[in-house]
């Protein structure tokens, strides 16, 4: 089934926690995180953000204070949540969010260096779109 690898772990209890934005995961192996909803959104596997291939991936800014509206089901693989930003197209497979609480530490290394990079920060707001559109998002 897709998100899911035979025998990997899979969730046994998930809570959203809106004041200190985190998703708090437990998974079937004992591992448990506590995923930050910024890293989530900033990370999300949607279109939008990780684009139609390798190198096409678009960095996410402003993200800092994004809250977390809905967390729905998607089968019996995956969960897509909606942030308080409007972004709803991701779906995030119990394989994806294991990968995002097991490598927080590098990802989030990742994405400042990437920001630095751009010379940008956390705050600052995503740039206007302007005449960019994708029939997946």
């Amino acid at each position: 089934m897709a998100g899911l690898q035979s025998g990997a772990p899979t969730p046994q209890e998930m809570t959203v926690h809106s004041q200190s934005k985190v998703l708090q995961i437990s998974f079937s192996d004992g591992a448990e995180f506590r995923i930050p909803f910024e890293l989530m959104r900033v990370y999300s596997p949607s279109a939008e953000v990780m684009g139609h291939g390798p190198g096409q991936e678009v960095l996410q800014s402003g993200k800092k204070d994004v809250g977390l509206d809905g967390l729905e089901p998607v089968g019996n693989y995956a969960v897509q949540p909606s942030f308080s930003d409007g972004h709803n197209s991701g779906i995030f497979s119990w394989d994806y969010l294991y990968f995002l609480g097991s490598q927080q530490d590098k990802l989030w290394s990742d994405y400042t260096a990437r920001l630095a990079e751009a010379g940008v920060t956390r705050d600052t707001p995503m740039p206007e779109k302007a005449g960019k559109s994708c029939g997946s998002h």
